[in-house]
């Protein structure tokens, strides 16, 4: 397969994104790619790390802080946020390898689920672990940049008046050096995203490729082509935002009117059933779950059938472009006719 400019692949990424997902189009299949779009697209892995000084020898726990926290609270929140980490870990890798499946369904023009998810279930656990200590690494940076900011916040509340207001030009000399870290932060969290999701995975999928392996392969694609690989990144990160703004928009009156007649019903409900005992204060807890369900569901199929598209649409487009400058992945491509459903092809 020849090389595609990033600009032409996004042609190229919306048309294939409308033959797999409406020729043929049946409503079963199309809500479930697109949910399976919007997880592998729209959540990924965010970790937050926090710092805590003690306080000074003889002044107690907690007594600087306007919260007293007594061991059995610190004991449950050290719990709850150990069983959070567990289950964001947990979410991950199935988010991972739904990724594979979904690179698989995208590629081999399948769209079946369970071939992928069962077929790269090796590789799709050697990137996990490979995300999990790339994220470590990045935390730890940012916990070490942040050290000094996480002091001089911990000073200006431990020196300001209990009940009083912190001092203002002390807030914007702390906050305003951190907007250009914050950016410069997020500016390489998208790019190491990028480098991860739509270069290295399908040098894990397609060559069970190892971590250095499809760096070296990546980074040697980039230097031969550093301009088409640097409008890629740019469009990579603006044509989602413009997308997702755009669906924010269509989906905006729809949406105040859909939470406007939920929340009338409910306070309605609500309103009937305030003085109900028994039986009555049930039901009308149940009928207030109900129209809650409902409205989540109406919201959830909105969003599927919007962002899905869009989302499918991202991805076709990362495969698209690196498919130019990765021969296994053009030639996989360039088959004609497709695979059939569920046929494993090992490349």
């Amino acid at each position: 397969m020849h090389p595609i400019s990033a600009a032409d692949s996004v042609s190229l990424a919306v048309q294939r994104t409308k033959e797999f997902l409406f020729r043929p189009f049946t409503w079963g299949t199309y809500l479930k790619l697109g949910l399976v779009a919007i997880l592998t697209e729209g959540i990924g892995s965010s970790f937050h790390s926090g710092s805590h000084s003690t306080s000074s020898p003889g002044t107690g726990l907690g007594s600087g802080l306007p919260f007293n926290f007594t061991p059995e609270v610190i004991a449950a929140i050290i719990a709850a946020v150990v069983v959070a980490i567990v289950l964001g870990i947990v979410i991950l890798y199935f988010i991972t390898r739904l990724r594979f499946a979904f690179f698989h369904c995208l590629v081999h023009n399948t769209k079946q689920i369970r071939p992928g998810w069962e077929f790269y279930r090796e590789q799709a656990g050697r990137f996990f672990w490979m995300n999990l200590g790339v994220g470590f690494c990045f935390l730890l940076i940012v916990a070490l940049i942040a050290i000094p900011f996480v002091g001089g916040f911990w000073r200006l509340i431990h020196d300001t008046a209990p009940g009083g207001q912190p001092d203002i030009m002390q807030v914007l000399a702390l906050v305003l050096p951190l907007i250009p870290i914050v950016i410069l932060l997020g500016l390489a969290g998208l790019a190491i995203d990028v480098v991860l999701r739509d270069w290295m995975l399908p040098h894990y999928a397609l060559d069970d490729a190892s971590a250095g392996e499809a760096w070296q392969e990546v980074w040697a694609n980039v230097t031969a082509e550093k301009r088409q690989f640097l409008v890629y990144a740019l469009l990579r990160l603006i044509l989602p935002m413009i997308a997702g703004m755009a669906v924010f928009v269509v989906l905006l009156i729809p949406g105040l009117v859909l939470a406007g007649a939920a929340g009338a019903a409910i306070y309605t409900v609500h309103s009937s059933f305030a003085d109900a005992t028994g039986a009555a204060m049930v039901a009308g807890i149940a009928i207030q779950g109900f129209f809650a369900v409902v409205a989540f569901g109406f919201a959830l199929l909105a969003s599927v059938c919007l962002g899905g598209p869009v989302s499918t649409a991202v991805r076709e487009y990362a495969i698209i472009f690196y498919a130019g400058h990765y021969p296994a992945l053009g030639e996989i491509l360039e088959q004609t006719p497709p695979p059939a459903f569920g046929v494993i092809t090992n490349p």
